[in-house]
């Protein structure tokens, strides 16, 4: 069986990425292993000026790139388990959104959740990229909704 033809495979989604000038030399996205669901994303700082986070400190952070994402995909940011088990690094707003529209480059916002200042360095990974399919909603208002088992029962209602 060819590579990349294992049953429940498909052909690969081909995105379109465009590297920014403070972007040139640093690796492309790119999946760490052949099951990973994210590719990691590299902080395009420069070289001579890493970003160092206090203690509470957010930053946005450079990618160096710009995506063209297909109509009907979005691009989630999550952060990296490896940073925020050693040094308490996060990203806000998990997972961040890239809408398929955005030509913009690829930032990412960090925040330093630890108990001491880490500094980010030029062509770390510092994200992960999932690129996944969307559906646009129509709302439609309604005078009821149908019942359910679970009904109106909130946070904790179901006993987790």
């Amino acid at each position: 069986m060819k590579p990349g033809h294992e049953p429940g495979m498909s052909a690969a989604l081909v995105i379109e990425v465009m590297q920014l000038a403070h972007g040139q030399g640093l690796a492309l996205p790119a999946y760490a292993t052949r099951g990973a669901a994210g590719m990691d994303l590299v902080a395009a700082l420069p070289a001579e000026a890493p970003l160092t986070l206090q203690p509470g400190q957010r930053g946005l952070v450079p990618t160096g790139l710009a995506l063209a994402l297909p109509q009907g995909f979005e691009g989630q940011m999550r952060p990296r388990s490896g940073l925020a088990l050693r040094h308490g690094i996060t990203i806000l707003n998990p997972p961040g959104t890239i809408d398929a529209d955005y030509r913009g480059e690829v930032q990412v916002l960090m925040v330093n959740l630890g108990q001491e200042p880490v500094t980010l360095s030029r062509g770390e990974r510092i994200a992960q990229l999932v690129v996944a399919p969307v559906r646009q909603a129509e709302l439609v208002l309604v005078e009821a909704l149908d019942n359910t088992a679970r009904s109106t029962g909130g946070f904790g209602s179901t006993g987790v």
